[in-house]
């Protein structure tokens, strides 16, 4: 059950990462974030540890937990 909810977190800051990269870089309008260069920053970072977090409860969930 825990591997369940760190996977679903884990989405779910890949998702925003990504909204929050693409607002960044100026894609995705009507946002106070669009155009800024501080979330074309963070937004990577948040979809790195996203990815990190999923790989860890992926790997522990195949582990028989």
């Amino acid at each position: 059950m825990k591997s369940w909810i760190l996977v679903i977190a884990a989405v779910v800051l890949i998702l925003l990462g990504g909204l929050w990269t693409l607002q960044g870089i100026g894609v995705v309008g009507g946002s106070v974030m669009t155009g800024d260069t501080t979330w074309a920053i963070i937004g990577p970072i948040v979809v790195v540890a996203g990815l990190v977090a999923a790989f860890f409860a992926l790997r522990g969930r195949s582990g028989g937990g």
